[in-house]
């Protein structure tokens, strides 16, 4: 049997834990995805159903002004601003908070997707949500055979 000293100051002081040093001094920490930018993006959901495609965005607090979506280049663009300022005066004191919450998402359409119509969307219960109609099915032409005289 071995004995460990044992101290009590990781306990008090966590940052001064080697291990959760190390592990917050290595890259995999800071190039993991919870610090890249699509790390803090709302959830979403892509349904596709035999008529039109449906996506989803997890996206609570904003209001339907916050969204602007837009479609270039067979590319969908959604994206989400929120600004909050608010300040209040008494006698003797000022007191301002604000917020700012904002996302950028884009998503590369299937072939399918007709962009020529139009695109449904609705914001309600916090979820933003988008009909993509499909293009017609192309009719396969049959096989025609001509006769040689």
């Amino acid at each position: 049997m071995s004995l460990t000293k044992f101290s009590n100051r990781n306990r008090l002081f966590p940052w001064n834990n080697l291990d959760l040093k190390s592990f917050l001094g290595s890259d995999d920490f800071f190039n993991s995805d919870f610090f890249a930018e699509e790390g803090l993006m709302p959830a979403m959901n892509v349904k596709e159903h035999h008529t039109d495609f449906e996506i989803e965005f997890a996206a609570p607090g904003f209001n339907k002004k916050d969204f602007e979506v837009t479609i270039e280049d067979n590319v969908l663009y959604v994206s989400g601003e929120k600004k909050m300022e608010k300040e209040e005066k008494e006698d003797d004191y000022t007191r301002q908070e604000f917020s700012y919450n904002s996302f950028k998402r884009s998503l590369r359409l299937p072939e399918t997707v007709d962009v020529s119509k139009e695109i449904e969307a609705t914001y309600k219960n916090g979820i933003l949500k988008l009909n993509l109609l499909k293009k017609e099915p192309i009719k396969e032409i049959p096989k025609k055979v001509v006769e040689i005289n």
